[in-house]
């Protein structure tokens, strides 16, 4: 097939850049034609919360990137539809994830479908999101209008859609590994690539910093005095939102020396020493459809914690791949503890995320899309 998929990608960095990549390897490696239409401006920059959008990354080899997308611009929309729409690709895949691109992702979309041939299918991160703002079911009922079906990586967003559409072919896929930050490192040799102590043992915070994330719920459970022998916090990721609130938090609940704090956006090249380094991996999240950084800890086959919120749960079965709790400080810090006393469990969860991450491979992702696309009728 001749597949166009249209998102974010290098020179952009984050989780959506390497979503996007890695399907498009995986069509490359089945045969297939690939190319990605990415963004000449993503975000105008007063709208980012974080220090820059680009990576510092070598741009990924073998994969056409087209950088044609205004985000804001509509007679952009409608030059790079047009050009999309020329090219009669079989497939376009939209990985969709806010209603501020709705509007852009939408025109485009219409626009490519007016050729008759290609079929439009849309990989949900979020179909209402975690921070909602005025507007977003008008802009989310937009985009949803425009293409052939979706895929849904979590039960959760999967019944999202029958808010806006009951109608259209939808299918749940989960997210698939992100096994495209490198091999697993030892742990001495990711210690002493991060500066750490081999005497202490780590629990790691992943990721973008916003406030469903539940790092304020982490550093309260982890204020537990069960939790204060030889064992350390490593918060690992860019604030995107008042970082002075967690300080505040940490200096009262007095966690100084307790959490180490690298506050910037992870390289991909570094992803693996934070992993290789920790012992559990822990996501706390207030509010949640899925995650990558369960299918990073997947890769790493590192033991995880997750909150019973939105998609977690079907990701990390409770007591084979780690624990899933309440999103409640008592039972965060229960869970912390339990695994801390009990090497076994570790050793328990580790032989099980290893056959538990087969589940995961992009192999199924895009057995999915193919699946969808026979249902979708043009």
């Amino acid at each position: 097939m001749k597949i166009v998929i249209i998102g974010t990608a290098y020179p952009y960095r984050g989780g959506l850049t390497a979503f996007n990549e890695r399907l498009a390897y995986e069509y490359l490696a089945q045969g297939h034609q690939v190319e990605i239409y990415t963004f000449t401006l993503q975000y105008p920059s007063f709208l980012f919360p974080g220090k820059t959008q680009y990576s510092d990354d070598p741009a990924p080899d073998g994969i056409n990137i087209y950088r044609r997308i205004n985000s804001v611009n509509p007679l952009n929309w409608l030059i790079t539809g047009r050009e999309i729409r020329k090219k009669q690709p079989d497939l376009v895949v939209i990985k969709f994830w806010l209603p501020f691109m709705a509007p852009c992702f939408g025109s485009i979309a219409r626009i490519i479908r007016k050729n008759r041939k290609t079929k439009i299918v849309s990989i949900l991160d979020n179909l209402v999101p975690h921070e909602k703002r005025i507007g977003d079911r008008a802009l989310t009922k937009f985009f949803v209008k425009s293409v052939d079906g979706f895929v849904a990586m979590s039960q959760s967003v999967l019944a999202d859609i029958n808010i806006f559409n009951r109608q259209k072919p939808r299918i749940y896929s989960p997210h698939p590994l992100y096994d495209n930050f490198g091999e697993k490192t030892t742990r001495k040799e990711a210690l002493e690539k991060l500066g750490l102590d081999e005497n202490t043992r780590y629990i790691l915070f992943f990721g973008f910093i916003r406030n469903y994330k539940g790092l304020d719920l982490l550093l309260e459970a982890f204020s537990d005095k069960r939790l204060r022998r030889n064992i350390k916090l490593l918060v690992a990721g860019e604030f995107y939102n008042n970082a002075e609130q967690y300080f505040a938090l940490e200096k009262e609940l007095g966690l100084q020396g307790a959490i180490i704090w690298a506050n910037n956006f992870i390289a991909d090249s570094d992803v693996r020493y934070y992993f290789g380094a920790c012992d559990l991996v822990v996501q706390p999240y207030k509010s949640a459809t899925q995650s990558g950084v369960t299918q990073i800890a997947y890769h790493f086959e590192k033991p995880m914690l997750v909150t019973n919120v939105g998609g977690l749960s079907e990701i990390v079965p409770h007591g084979e791949a780690g624990y899933v709790v309440e999103p409640e400080k008592q039972a965060v810090a229960d869970a912390m503890v339990d695994f801390f006393e009990n090497k076994d469990k570790e050793t328990m969860f580790i032989e099980n995320i290893k056959s538990e991450k087969e589940k995961f491979s992009w192999a199924k992702m895009t057995d999915s899309i193919k699946h969808l696309t026979k249902i979708i009728k043009r």
